[in-house]
């Protein structure tokens, strides 16, 4: 079964999606065919690639499964995928000066993902290199990698409480979001200018003290859930909600003391953040 988190991978600027599958790295092979080719259209392309190549329409027919995968806009699509035994194959098809640039990126995607199988903090390690890249300091990627240890220790705690689908983990993150902020995670985007349905993380264009009180309020209803052990849907929302007030207090104590509004208008990284929406 497919983890629930997908992720993206970059090779040379282009955005490939993967997710881990049956024990192994699965990749989107229309962002396959989009990086080796530059083409407008990647999925017409393969289209076209499947036509004039009776073997490859087989192998792929075969060999591709369809996994949930998230779309530009945000939203899960059944998305067709290869290992990279297939994305190889895929390759062969493709003249592109590109190919053996792509083959060496997939050894080392692989090899990377062992590595941190083997070595969790590896994979800290290399987020933290991209964030680096990316112009953040040093001390907001501390920050912001410990909200995703927090993040991912409340899912786990949801986890455990029976809660599954991505949509109650989003019910469930904007009960906590209102409690903190006063907003919810959508209506948080539309301050910071951030299209609703874009995959641009909202946490990602938090400021340090916005992501403080997001932790804070995730890590008090971790703690309220282990305590209290809330068996359904309705009690693991109230544990949220209290879980995000804790938050919401010390926000609101802040601001009395700040004389202003902990929430912030701006992109932490405003030059970034207008690029990035540009591309969207």
């Amino acid at each position: 079964m497919a983890e629930i988190s997908n992720k993206i991978a970059l090779f040379e600027k282009k955005e490939i999606r993967k997710i881990w599958h049956e024990e192994q790295w699965f990749f989107s092979v229309v962002d396959v065919v989009g990086a080796l080719t530059n083409s407008v259209n990647p999925t017409d392309y393969l289209k076209k690639l499947r036509k004039r190549d009776n073997e490859l329409k087989i192998y792929i027919g075969t060999d591709c499964p369809q996994v949930e995968m998230q779309t530009i806009t945000g939203k899960k699509r059944k998305t067709l995928v290869g290992n990279t035994k297939t994305i190889l194959r895929i390759i062969q098809s493709i003249p592109s000066p590109k190919a053996e640039p792509f083959k060496r990126w997939l050894a080392k995607v692989g090899y990377e993902r062992i590595e941190e199988i083997e070595n969790p903090e590896l994979a800290q390690k290399r987020m933290k290199e991209i964030y680096e890249q990316k112009g953040y300091p040093k001390d907001w990627i501390d920050k912001r990698l410990r909200g995703i240890a927090i993040r991912q220790n409340l899912t786990d705690e949801w986890k455990e409480r029976g809660i599954k689908d991505q949509r109650d983990y989003a019910i469930l993150t904007a009960e906590i979001s209102k409690a903190t902020f006063g907003i919810t995670p959508s209506q948080y985007k539309e301050i910071k200018d951030i299209p609703k349905k874009s995959k641009i993380n909202l946490r990602d264009h938090m400021d340090d003290l916005e992501l403080i009180f997001t932790m804070l309020g995730e890590r008090m209803t971790t703690e309220i859930s282990k305590n209290e052990i809330p068996d359904t849907f309705i009690e693991n929302k109230k544990v949220s909600k209290r879980g995000g007030k804790v938050a919401g207090n010390a926000r609101k104590e802040a601001e009395k003391e700040l004389g202003r509004s902990i929430i912030s208008k701006n992109n932490y990284l405003a030059n970034e953040g207008k690029k990035e929406l540009k591309k969207q």
